[in-house]
């Protein structure tokens, strides 16, 4: 990014705009419009969520590399990019233009985020990398540690959190309008994929095709032999690659309250689950996070509710809801005077229940800036951010995003265990059950680092 950018300019030029800015042609640095002045972005994986998340960032300055393991994806979008240098590893991808980056999307399968974001970090790269932030809890504490060290800034591609909608929930729960909150309860539609009960074993292993690099589609994953149940989007049920229905969704469902309830670490963490296997996550799980008070907020508990238990959908208590039929995926946070309940993946919808109870009811003073552009205004958020020098303006930045995957995989971690965890999240430790945190991380191949 040139030094010679006119920050003071830039900033009156987009502060009327709030936190979602754009300027046709592409979000410029200062008024200047020669595309070295502008951010130099790679893209790393580009296909499914990837090809909207590089579109977008694309948008906010010149992509200059894109990166995916698999050729036709990678021919596809050089079509839109043709002056993008295309890549199947990304480590060669910083090794011969790191000095000409200055940021980039992670849009990988789950158990690489962590190693290609952390490459850039320490790299000086500033990094938009898709939920959940990590594969692991270690892999989540260590991005959040490392984002704060090397100055960057960041955000994860949980897009609820550009929401208005998400924001004011946010301050309707902080000003207390249900009262003090002591449950929360977090339901989905997932999975949506194959795992347990039905698959339960690797699928059958078949000739690598030509168009892709499966040694770096495996990253740093166990060595296995290619299979057709993996790529491209297979790979979510999968131990070893996803993070399951927990990982894929809360840290979208569970996001509003997390931030509305200000939670940290929690102190305990159950699971009761389907039948567990060696390759792929359960049919259906209910997971209770225990949370210690926070200031003048009580303790709190959050249920997560996924998959089909005894041929029904796992959902919340039905008298919470007050008469209102939930959709496949919300949220209820419930207080001492009433229900917050979001119909919503994102928490960008609420609704005050029981509905009598708040006729009348004002909503408090916006605090919070708004942003409303969805995905597209995180990545706007993102570069303001950047531009400014001021990794907080971007809402779920890792610093937050980072402790939001840890708490989340902690369920992951209670569904393999088997029992009640007791957590020392300070210590990164549990006070109960030291062989369980053989989960919380795990060995990678030859050739792949943190």
């Amino acid at each position: 990014m040139s030094r010679r950018t006119n920050r003071r300019q830039f900033i009156q030029q987009t502060s009327l705009a709030g936190i979602g800015f754009w300027v046709a042609g592409g979000v410029t640095l200062g008024a200047a419009k020669a595309a070295n002045e502008k951010l130099n972005i790679a893209g790393i994986g580009i296909g499914g969520k990837g090809d909207s998340d590089i579109n977008q960032a694309g948008n906010h300055g010149n992509v200059v590399a894109i990166c995916d393991i698999d050729d036709n994806t990678l021919n596809k979008k050089a079509m839109k990019f043709p002056k993008a240098k295309k890549y199947s590893d990304f480590r060669k991808m910083f090794d011969e233009m790191g000095k000409s980056i200055d940021a980039v999307t992670v849009s990988t399968p789950d158990h690489t985020h962590a190693v290609a974001a952390m490459m850039a970090i320490k790299m000086g790269k500033h990094v938009y990398c898709q939920k959940p932030l990590t594969h692991t809890v270690r892999e989540a504490r260590a991005l959040r540690e490392a984002a704060k060290q090397f100055k960057v800034c960041t955000q994860m591609g949980n897009q609820g959190s550009a929401e208005n909608g998400l924001r004011e929930a946010v301050e309707v729960i902080q000003d207390g309008a249900i009262g003090p909150v002591t449950e929360v309860h977090v339901w989905t539609n997932r999975p949506i994929w194959p795992q347990a009960p039905k698959l339960t074993k690797r699928p059958e292993s078949k000739p690598v095709p030509a168009n892709v690099h499966w040694d770096e589609w495996l990253g740093p994953a166990p060595e296995r032999p290619y299979a057709s149940g993996y790529h491209p989007f297979a790979w979510r049920g999968f131990w070893d690659f996803g993070t399951g229905a927990l990982g894929d969704m809360a840290c979208h469902t569970a996001n509003m309250a997390f931030r509305a309830l200000k939670l940290g670490y929690p102190t305990s963490i159950s699971a009761e689950n389907g039948e567990i296997n060696p390759e792929t996550y359960p049919g259906w799980a209910t997971i209770t996070f225990q949370f210690p008070a926070r200031g003048n907020m009580p303790a709190c508990k959050l249920i997560w509710h996924e998959g089909h238990r005894d041929g029904q959908k796992n959902l919340p208590p039905k008298e919470l809801l007050h008469g209102e039929n939930p959709p496949g995926s919300g949220s209820l946070l419930v207080g001492s005077k009433g229900v917050l309940y979001s119909p919503d993946d994102y928490g960008a919808r609420y609704m005050l229940l029981p509905k009598e109870n708040f006729e009348g009811y004002k909503k408090p003073e916006k605090r919070l800036p708004r942003n409303g552009k969805g995905d597209d205004g995180m990545k706007a958020e993102w570069v303001r951010a950047i531009v400014e020098n001021k990794p907080e303006i971007a809402y779920s930045n890792f610093d937050f995003a980072g402790l939001l995957t840890e708490t989340i995989l902690l369920g992951n971690v209670a569904m393999r265990a088997g029992k009640k965890l007791e957590w020392d999240g300070e210590n990164m430790k549990f006070t109960n059950a030291h062989d369980a945190e053989k989960f919380l991380h795990f060995e990678y191949r030859k050739g792949w680092t943190l």
